[in-house]
């Protein structure tokens, strides 16, 4: 059975600041180790001072086409001259803020592979969906649209985040009895199509992840670590939800 490494990744939004990414590195790098990837999700403008600082980094999203005419666009091998090595596509505020289609997430997908970014494909279903008992249904086809245009093997080089749309920015969290059934029914899917592909796939979770629950989410067996919103504007608290991904709360 693979060893699927600790990974906790922190998307800071439409937020933060030059002096908050010297904090954040500050810490960041005084808690390095082998047993956990930190990956922080700047905006665009702050993405190379965050390189700079030693922090692995990620883009919040990426355009699914090459260079050209595309005003407001970040091209996804221009990331990764910087030396950009995560990208985030799927996240529910472009499906719903910004109407991206799932064909069209998969194609951010294959564009960020291709660069040689790893995409993170965050999937998660809205309140009404999860209350008529449709996650499973919903979470399937965020992925299938990638599985589809590109084979189950592209997910190898990739992570999978499920935020609940509910719980994103809501204090609202799923339990971790929650969390832990829709991540198995996550891996088992990928499982029916390759096993072994499926047991090294880092799946993350996201909605109102803080210090305080962290440590009980960790702990399933197919929550490899977290996706995290607010909390990672914080550096006492991202800190903490680090230690507590790596065993060491």
């Amino acid at each position: 059975m693979a060893i699927r490494k600790a990974m906790v990744a922190g998307n800071w939004k439409m937020n933060g600041s030059i002096e908050l990414v010297k904090d954040m590195s500050d810490a960041i790098n005084s808690i390095k180790s082998p047993e956990i990837d930190v990956i922080l999700f700047p905006p665009f403008p702050l993405v190379s001072a965050m390189i700079a600082s030693g922090v692995i980094t990620g883009a919040q999203t990426v355009s699914e086409n090459t260079p050209g005419a595309f005003t407001g666009e970040v091209d996804a091998q221009l990331l990764k001259d910087l030396g950009v090595n995560y990208a985030l596509v799927g996240h529910s505020e472009r499906r719903s803020i910004y109407n991206e289609s799932s064909d069209v997430i998969a194609d951010k997908f294959a564009r960020a592979q291709s660069a040689g970014l790893i995409p993170v494909l965050c999937v998660g279903e809205s309140e009404a969906e999860q209350e008529s008992g449709q996650t499973e249904h919903v979470v399937a086809a965020q992925i299938d649209a990638v599985i589809k245009k590109l084979g189950v093997a592209a997910l190898k080089d990739s992570v999978i985040a499920y935020e609940p749309v509910w719980a994103i920015g809501t204090g609202k969290t799923a339990s971790p009895e929650q969390a832990q059934a829709v991540h198995k029914f996550i891996r088992d899917k990928i499982a029916s199509l390759d096993s072994d592909l499926a047991q090294g796939l880092t799946i993350l979770y996201g909605g109102s992840v803080n210090e305080k629950n962290s440590e009980l989410l960790f702990a399933q067996p197919d929550i490899d670590g977290g996706l995290i919103g607010g909390a990672s504007l914080k550096a006492a608290s991202f800190v903490a939800i680090c230690n507590s991904a790596k065993g060491t709360v």
